[in-house]
């Protein structure tokens, strides 16, 4: 058994920051994170995002729980969903939309195929 425990998630360090994907303007968003990824494929890990707006371009499944900041993520053909520190979400395969964070934002995730 191999069991991975990422601790003290609003502060521990993460890689170097870098621009996302697809922006949409100004401010360019910059990411960074710090993730395992298993065998079978299934990666977990803490991810933080600076202001900006962009496209989601994730085809896993993704679960994600949000550890600080706010922000809104509008899924194609959907209705705005708004999330702030405390808040999870479940997202399917291939869910795409514009994500615009507001307020640096802090997740823990978990992407499964």
């Amino acid at each position: 058994m191999n069991i991975t425990q990422f601790k003290n998630t609003l502060t521990a360090p993460l890689g170097a920051p870098t621009p996302v994907a697809v922006p949409l303007g100004e401010p360019l968003a910059m990411t960074a994170s710090s993730s395992v990824e298993r065998s079978d494929g299934v990666e977990a890990g803490i991810w933080e995002c600076s202001p900006g707006r962009w496209r989601r371009q994730v085809r896993e499944q993704e679960f994600c729980h949000f550890i600080a900041g706010r922000c809104t993520f509008t899924p194609d053909g959907g209705e705005p969903l708004q999330i702030e520190a405390g808040d999870a979400l479940m997202l399917p395969a291939n869910c795409t939309g514009i994500w615009d964070v507001t307020e640096t934002v802090r997740k823990t995730f978990v992407l499964m195929l």
